[in-house]
């Protein structure tokens, strides 16, 4: 396994890691597809096994039960907390970033997972009703209360990103230090501005999505899984531009093949290559994630690299919530 600093935070990741959204309890106004406990606690002791040690999930995520699996499967495994980086996610609650909300999500969080701190917490959207002074001031508390060691933001636009950063250094208050945003060969919209604001600022990405739900796994783009055949959100992410983006998907198909690697570990190599610090797996079998690890031993060529972006063409923007979906 390679690792790799978060920001300049001194907190070494893996460079790969797990995805706690396949976790927690299924049902039917989140996801179906998520792993029960026992399976959950599988999953975790494997990737613990092969030297990851990043495990990233949400307050929102099966509805809490994914923090709840992801503790309760470290306790079972006898994991030392200092020996695992685990981050989770605040937003998509009551009272969304207010300070109110922040300083009841975060003790929700710890209480659910287990432990006494988390090692990044995220804010998991920009909050338009919120002044982001609010946000921040509450943030930097719970640095210094102890209940947090680092700070990340996810999906908005590299404005809003920089506004924050802006009004953390100005008042001496805790930086963003990774950001977990929407990226992948399908998806590159974040290239344009907030990728270079996160570069300003010394920033580690850790993307979401990195093989577009399941799509830069294989040469179908519908594959037949529970995810693939439940997960609507997914649909209303990808379908739209599923004719443009088959081209992108077979150009993988075609270099892994040639390579002689699964294309999930091609796909991921790219975001390597781009700078990359971790991509977040979602993983729900073991050899999935087997497959995900042979990325960090493949380097692209320049040329392989061009061939793999020659098809890509501007999408819709998606994560990032515009003002009108706020109210």
């Amino acid at each position: 396994m390679r690792y790799a600093e978060i920001g300049k935070t001194g907190i070494k990741i893996s460079r790969l890691c797990v995805g706690g959204m396949s976790f927690g309890a299924p049902s039917q106004d989140f996801h179906l597809w998520t792993l029960e406990q026992g399976d959950t606690t599988r999953m975790i002791a494997h990737a613990l096994e092969v030297g990851v040690n990043f495990i990233d999930t949400a307050n929102c995520y099966s509805k809490g039960t994914s923090e709840q699996y992801i503790g309760r499967a470290l306790r079972e495994l006898g994991v030392p907390r200092e020996q695992v980086v685990i981050a989770s996610k605040v937003y998509f609650n009551e009272g969304n970033l207010s300070r109110a909300a922040i300083l009841r999500e975060i003790d929700g969080t710890l209480h659910r997972l287990g432990t006494d701190y988390l090692d990044i917490y995220y804010i998991h959207r920009f909050d338009y009703t919120t002044p982001i002074e609010e946000t921040m001031e509450t943030l930097h508390s719970l640095v210094m209360a102890g209940k947090v060691r680092a700070l990340g933001a996810s999906a908005m636009y590299g404005y809003q990103f920089h506004n924050l950063q802006m009004v953390a250094e100005k008042n001496g208050w805790t930086p963003f230090s990774a950001m977990q945003n929407h990226y992948n060969l399908l998806y590159r919209e974040d290239e344009r501005e907030l990728i270079p604001v996160c570069a300003q600022y010394g920033v580690s990405l850790i993307p979401y999505s990195p093989l577009a739900g399941g799509h830069l796994t294989h040469r179908e783009w519908d594959s037949g899984t529970p995810r693939s055949t439940t997960d609507r959100n997914l649909h209303s992410k990808y379908d739209p531009t599923r004719e443009a983006d088959m081209r992108i998907v077979e150009r993988v198909a075609e270099l892994a093949e040639k390579r002689g690697e699964p294309m999930s570990a091609v796909a991921l190599a790219w975001l390597f290559a781009r700078g990359v610090a971790a991509p977040i797996v979602g993983a729900t079998h073991a050899a999935h994630f087997d497959d995900a690890l042979r990325a960090l031993d493949i380097q692209l060529s320049d040329e392989e690299i061009s061939i793999l972006e020659e098809y890509y063409t501007p999408h819709a923007i998606m994560g990032a919530r515009p003002p009108r979906q706020t109210h």
